[in-house]
């Protein structure tokens, strides 16, 4: 099994943060460390930070493989699974088993982030071809017009690209709804600040068909079978 893979498996962290800690020098495999493409075979010891990583203990029959959960993020949490980073989500979440966050939200932002232990559903959720939406209401510091919900659906330049097309919906003199379906950093409060706006509140309220609800800030819950069959339907290892 490909190490990346293996720290997936065990639940530690995503492929892609996997890789990002194999290229920085911090995992071990039998004591050496450890290259990009390197595979783990029975027996073998990987070591993140000098820390040996456990498998999973196997799931009894009947129950979940792997963790799923859906948090109201607070303002002041960072995404991260680096526990040396204050205020990290996982550390916050403090849940019994491992789970990382299923891309991020800014620490100035709140609402809806997924977590799971399933390391291999997040590129597949993450990636921008699939589509998936993703939507946020917004307030802004300046009346909302229709000219700049206008502007900010036909796409707006961040980064050194155009960003997708989207869908705006105005909500309130200072407020709007705007569903996207890629998530480049920062990019709502960047779109809005191509117009001289400045964004005051972010809060995700829906990833998918998962609904942020009535979950108040702090809080989550895991998610339904019908959630994860809607979410994930080509997938039965749940």
């Amino acid at each position: 099994m490909r190490l990346n893979k293996h720290l997936s498996e065990c639940g530690f962290c995503s492929r892609r943060e996997a890789d990002r800690l194999i290229a920085a020098g911090r995992v071990t495999l039998n004591g050496h460390r450890a290259g990009i493409g390197h595979s783990v075979a029975e027996g073998d010891i990987v070591s993140v930070d000098g820390q040996p990583v456990r498998a999973r203990p196997v799931a009894r029959p009947g129950t979940r493989r792997h963790v799923y959960i859906a948090l109201n993020k607070p303002v002041g949490i960072t995404c991260t699974t680096e526990h040396a980073v204050k205020g990290n989500i996982v550390d916050f979440v403090d849940h019994a088993q491992r789970i990382f966050p299923i891309g991020r939200l800014d620490k100035d932002s709140e609402g809806l982030i997924l977590m799971t232990s399933n390391g291999d559903i997040v590129n597949e959720l993450l990636r921008s071809e699939n589509g998936h939406e993703k939507e946020y209401l917004v307030a802004v510091n300046k009346p909302v017009t229709p000219e700049f919900l206008a502007g900010m659906a036909r796409g707006v330049r961040i980064h050194g690209q155009m960003t997708k097309p989207c869908r705006t919906r105005r909500i309130a003199k200072f407020g709007f709804g705007i569903v996207l379906t890629q998530g480049l950093n920062r990019q709502i409060r960047l779109m809005a600040a191509a117009f001289g706006y400045r964004v005051t509140q972010l809060r995700r309220v829906r990833i998918v068909n998962i609904r942020l609800g009535a979950l108040r800030a702090g809080q989550w819950r895991n998610l339904t079978p019908q959630e994860l069959a809607a979410l994930l339907p080509a997938r039965t290892d749940w």
